[in-house]
């Protein structure tokens, strides 16, 4: 009896459970355990944070439903072409594997299938750089002779005179060993025929494989006026790669029209276009409407009035490297500008060519990237970076630096990383810097890092669209490799008052924190043209979380474990603006159920300086040098003119 009552009662059970998921239907809800994005989508926490410098930020205000940051699938790993060369490292020491800390955490990021729009490029043109390289250190007396000889074969120089001709005649060409830098400059005197009616001017970025071309990272074409003056002439600016062909052409005078010019845009200051070039257009077109009687060829005559290069008239062209782009001064004044695209930066230029109808009198490029000989450095020893000995330090600094940047390093070793905190071993500075194309700028950066021990390579190519890779690696350092209490990003054009960060950290909470100077209120940009375009795909939202200023930040422990984490197992993803990404994962964070505060400090300069700074940015080699005397001399944060 017992047992077909039991009998009973698991045919009525089952049929209970029938009955019900038939009514349910597809429906069906599995309880699982809640990742932190369902946590984030279906329970918005009270926004406890608040920043109390200047005001309080608003908390962000897109709703929690419509952010979709976090994959609701985890990224799958793929094993991007060229990752396996770099991490070979069978026959390299352990000693230069202090050297590789943080690119031997990285292998797992670098191959999510979410990965950065950039990384296979970058990876594979690393793999390059890396394979020549690293056959110099397989081994160590092979490698000391290679490194001798490459030095004085092709060392860095800080200018080049020599121009040389192809075999065709018309073609002129300088060699750029090591790229260019902000402020380095190319200077052309020469006569223009204008029997082909147009002559360019190339800047050539490296060839990677024998099978693509080089990429053009700027093409200057200057087309003259034609026979009898009866063309208009013109200057178009544009770029070439080998995988999308010629980019968006920029045209000056821009078929007369002020508007199409981007009137009012401006790079480092500069119009796109001379003012006096578009003027003498658009008068031109405004007579030839009042006036039947003006001839093409006066018209002519009117708008070349006014343009730079002409037949048989010799010209002084500079074309020099700004902040934000390349800009092209003749005789005196200032014509061009032109902003850097993605992927085509000025490190990577190591060729420039001219060619056309003309004679080049005299070429030279200055200002170029230069390493100094660290073995004849009288301070070396005191600029090399303190063996670190604690458990924990109370600070780790990144710096982002690229190869070539090498006076801007010297310039931070010699400058703020002498505060007593730094020397001391309290604070750690280490600088994190992708791989160059270009293998005399590689054997350059070895013998740098081998002289101050504070650099870190990355495994890839220091493309501006990957830097979000440094942020975890920084990260990562801070947290596993060197831990440390807080954790500092910095642009190697920054100054960093140690003294008065360390003051004000200790008054500030150790978890949580974001502190640095905070944008509460800032939405995407949307035009293709902008060095930081994001499309919709990328963040579908009108606004950004806050997140802090990309020149110099800090965050605390808790939040760069958070990262590493969440990177590590796919459960974050990546977005290529490193301080808006920041921002988002930190946003994460809080919304995990971690308090998060955001501490505003308007010290804290994006662009340029002023007194009572707590960093400065946009501070080149002399001014970094110039800001320590002065707080050494002065005793008071004044900036230098």
């Amino acid at each position: 009896m017992k047992k077909w009552s039991g009998g009973m009662l698991i045919v009525a059970l089952a049929t209970i459970l029938i009955v019900r998921y038939s009514l349910v239907g597809n429906k069906v809800i599995k309880r699982q355990k809640q990742s932190a994005y369902d946590f984030f989508r279906n329970h918005h926490p009270s926004d406890k944070s608040r920043v109390k410098d200047n005001g309080s930020l608003p908390p962000f205000q897109n709703k929690v439903t419509a952010l979709k940051n976090r994959p609701s699938e985890k990224p799958t790993l793929v094993n991007f072409k060229g990752l396996d060369d770099l991490y070979g490292f069978r026959n390299i020491s352990v000693e230069k594997h202090k050297y590789l800390l943080a690119w031997g955490q990285m292998r797992k990021l670098l191959s999510r299938s979410d990965a950065l729009p950039e990384t296979a490029k970058g990876i594979y043109e690393a793999s390059v750089a890396w394979k020549d390289f690293s056959a110099i250190l397989h081994n160590k007396e092979a490698s000391q002779a290679s490194i001798v000889n490459i030095s004085e074969d092709r060392n860095c120089p800080p200018f080049v005179s020599r121009f040389r001709k192809t075999n065709s005649s018309n073609v002129t060409f300088l060699e750029l060993p090591c790229g260019l830098i902000e402020d380095s400059s190319v200077t052309l005197v020469a006569i223009p025929h204008g029997g082909q009616g147009s002559f360019h001017i190339d800047l050539i970025g490296s060839r990677i494989s024998r099978e693509a071309d080089a990429p053009i990272v700027l093409h200057y074409n200057v087309s003259l006026p034609g026979e009898n003056m009866t063309e208009e002439p013109f200057v178009v600016q544009n770029t070439w790669t080998d995988e999308f062909g010629w980019g968006k052409e920029e045209r000056c005078p821009a078929h007369g029209s002020v508007n199409s010019l981007k009137a009012g845009f401006m790079l480092d200051g500069l119009a796109l276009c001379n003012e006096q070039l578009i003027r003498g257009t658009v008068a031109e077109s405004s007579n030839a409407r009042s006036s039947e009687s003006l001839t093409n060829v006066s018209r002519s005559v009117h708008a070349s009035a006014n343009f730079p290069f002409a037949e048989g008239s010799l010209f002084t062209a500079t074309l020099w490297v700004g902040l934000e782009g390349f800009h092209m001064t003749v005789n005196g004044r200032h014509e061009t500008s032109f902003a850097f695209r993605e992927k085509l930066e000025p490190w990577s230029v190591n060729r420039v060519e001219v060619v056309g109808d003309l004679d080049v009198l005299s070429t030279i490029a200055e200002g170029l990237p230069v390493s100094e000989d660290h073995e004849l450095v009288v301070d070396a020893e005191h600029l090399k970076a303190p063996l670190i000995t604690r458990k924990r330090l109370v600070m780790l600094i990144g710096v982002f630096s690229s190869g070539n940047n090498f006076e801007r390093r010297m310039a931070i070793r010699r400058s703020w990383m002498q505060y007593e905190a730094i020397r001391s071993g309290e604070v750690a500075v280490r600088f994190f810097i992708g791989l160059h194309q270009t293998m005399q700028v590689n054997v350059e950066l070895w013998k740098e890092a081998q002289a101050y021990e504070d650099i870190q390579f990355m495994p890839f190519v220091d493309y501006y669209s990957l830097i979000s890779y440094k942020t975890v690696a920084i990260c990562i350092m801070g947290t596993k490799i060197v831990p440390a209490k807080y954790i500092m990003k910095a642009d190697d054009d920054a100054f960093v008052r140690i003294d008065e960060v360390l003051s004000i950290l200790k008054g500030k909470p150790s978890n949580g924190l974001l502190y640095g100077l905070i944008s509460s209120d800032s939405s995407p940009h949307r035009e293709k043209d902008s060095k930081w375009y994001v499309s919709e795909k990328e963040w579908p939202h009108d606004k950004y979380p806050p997140w802090a200023h990309g020149p110099g930040y800090i965050i605390s422990q808790d939040i760069a474990k958070f990262i590493v984490q969440g990177h590590q197992e796919g459960d974050l993803k990546w977005f290529k603006l490193e301080d808006v990404a920041m921002g988002i994962w930190i946003e994460h964070f809080k919304n995990s159920g971690k308090e998060v505060h955001y501490i505003s400090d308007d010290r804290f300069y994006n662009a340029g300086c002023d007194s009572e700074y707590i960093l400065a940015h946009y501070q080149g080699p002399r001014k970094l040098l110039c800001l320590w005397e002065k707080l050494q001399k002065e005793h008071q944060p004044n900036c230098c003119e």
